[in-house]
């Protein structure tokens, strides 16, 4: 067992991880409210579970210890005044309008185990769950024909988003839609109340209740000192300043490298386009390289931050940065557009380092696999038909929370 947070690179030997197995609230995806749930397709459950399962097993098999998010979590609410906190943030975050069916609803999950009420939550509560309440107002008894009091929270197999380990601290992110702003909350109880996840001395880096979004798959700890952040669609200016103050003030980290790519659904978050996958070497999206702006973040000696843009090439700041004489940028899908294409969709460039020149990636992106392999990196494949329905890779499904320093 590896206590506490630590986390200081982007491939170090990864000792702890944070995933989420998927359950029940994939289940609740429908054509219907795939936008609502940020989907454009439905995964079946039965196989995508065996291939999360894979995968877990595959990390245990090289040396990680993997916690779930429904333990975490349960062990964090286990004392009944924790646990009814924990519920009503929760139905807080849950757009009810209705205080009849907030009641309901508050009694029917508070009944069960922990553990089970945790797993619920993440479901999501369907209509036909509440039998019966006592209408209250008007908005009681105001009807209409979708499923659910409370959505389901099928995004959360993707672990990276709802928070970050950065150091010896956490971010507890403000999720840019209101889809997934439930997520974090989880996250927060583990890191108040489960002293197994965050001992005491871990430090807050980001509040969830600050209010601009920044999501995790935008946050790559690149060493000790340097910290690359995407301004995404789903990661703002405003987001990444109150971060920058914070870990710039309190920590080993000198600067934030800001990589501005384009708003858009295909490069969602950076780590959906670049991924560092040995000492010099990183794996990118041909399709970012162009439009690419740089900026560095840095802490002034009076305290304020400093900004500039960032003139020289990518390749030649990451080597200065890393002190190494040069890096390799090894783009997704080759010198083939639409294999670049084709494979940077089904998260070809979302790669999971366990160590230094070791990573875990879809089996399916076997064009930019096959590039990995032949510059020296030990590719570890896993299936990914179902998995990758969703948008996201082996990196988006893992939040590390310990890893050797390098």
């Amino acid at each position: 067992m590896y206590p506490g947070i630590h986390n200081f690179s982007e491939i170090g030997k990864l000792n702890k991880v944070l995933l989420h197995r998927l359950g029940a609230e994939v289940e609740g995806l429908t054509p219907d409210n795939f936008a609502r749930l940020l989907f454009d397709d439905i995964p079946y459950i039965e196989q995508a579970q065996k291939e999360h399962d894979a995968f877990a097993q595959l990390l245990r098999d090289n040396g990680v210890e993997v916690i779930y998010y429904v333990d975490e979590t349960a062990k964090a609410i286990a004392d009944p005044e924790v646990k009814k906190a924990f519920l009503n943030d929760i139905l807080s975050e849950s757009d009810l309008n209705s205080q009849g069916i907030r009641e309901a609803i508050f009694d029917y999950l508070y009944a069960m185990p922990e553990k089970e009420m945790v797993a619920k939550i993440i479901a999501g509560v369907r209509k036909e769950d509440i039998k019966e309440f006592e209408a209250k107002s008007l908005s009681d008894l105001v009807t209409d024909d979708y499923p659910f009091y409370m959505d389901p929270m099928p995004n959360l197999y993707f672990t990276r988003d709802p928070g970050a380990c950065i150091g010896t601290g956490l971010n507890l992110h403000h999720m840019s839609t209101p889809a997934r702003r439930r997520e974090v909350i989880l996250l927060q109880y583990m890191y108040n109340y489960n002293k197994d996840f965050a001992p005491e001395g871990s430090q807050l880096w980001y509040d969830y209740n600050g209010p601009h979004s920044i999501e995790g798959g935008d946050v790559l700890v690149l060493n000790k000192e340097t910290v690359a952040i995407g301004l995404s669609q789903r990661t703002t200016a405003q987001g990444i300043e109150y971060f920058a103050s914070n870990v710039l003030k309190n920590s080993t980290f000198k600067r934030v490298i800001v990589f501005r790519i384009p708003e858009k659904r295909a490069f969602m978050h950076l780590d959906t386009v670049f991924t560092m996958v040995d000492y010099d070497k990183f794996t990118i999206h041909p399709e970012i390289e162009g439009p690419l702006q740089l900026f560095e973040v840095t802490m002034g000696a009076d305290g304020q931050l400093n900004y500039k843009s960032v003139t020289d090439e990518l390749s030649h700041l990451l080597a200065k940065v890393l002190n190494v004489p040069a890096v390799d940028l090894i783009r997704c899908g080759g010198t083939d557009f639409m294999a670049a294409q084709r494979e940077q969709w089904n998260d070809g460039s979302n790669t999971l380092a366990i160590a230094p020149g070791t990573v875990v990636t879809y089996n399916r992106n076997y064009v930019t696999n096959d590039l990995l392999d032949k510059k020296g990196i030990k590719v570890l494949a896993i299936e990914s038909a179902e998995l990758s329905r969703g948008r996201g890779g082996p990196r988006c499904m893992s939040c590390p929370v310990n890893r050797d320093d390098l």
